[in-house]
């Protein structure tokens, strides 16, 4: 039997993306996204509710994140769904969901960008965010 876990989300960035590096080097990069829902209710009164979710990235999808998106950013985001449970030591239970990044594109709704052809030799794999780190 095959399992699902996935899920899509269009929203604003609340906060701009923090990124950290766990000990053997790998980009952790940690943001939230607001998602607006507007309805009509049956009295014919415009309704409006907002859910907030956290997002995490890794690897290079994290570094490119850190280096381009800002609070604002209209992004959509696929990715998957993780629930941790841990139990304090006085026995309280606690979970929480978090969403795992598997692509993050921007939504072109808002904004426009304009792609520049590069040449061989201006073409890297190695995001300009490592570049910097590097320089140090």
């Amino acid at each position: 039997m095959n399992y699902v876990n996935q899920i899509f989300l269009l929203g604003n960035l609340t906060r701009d993306p923090e990124i950290k590096y766990t000990n053997e080097g790998t980009a952790i990069t940690e943001m939230g996204i607001a998602v607006n829902k507007k309805w009509i209710d049956r009295n014919g009164k415009e309704s409006e509710s907002v859910d907030f979710f956290n997002i995490t990235s890794w690897n290079f999808l994290a570094e490119n994140c850190a280096s381009t998106l800002k609070k604002g950013d209209r992004i959509l985001v696929s990715g998957h769904v993780n629930l941790r449970s841990w139990e304090n030591k006085e026995g309280k239970k606690f979970n929480i969901t978090s969403i795992t990044a598997d692509v993050i594109a921007v939504s072109l709704e808002f904004n426009q960008i304009k792609i520049m052809a590069k040449s061989d030799d201006e073409i890297s794999h190695e995001p300009e965010i490592r570049k910097k780190e590097k320089s140090k």
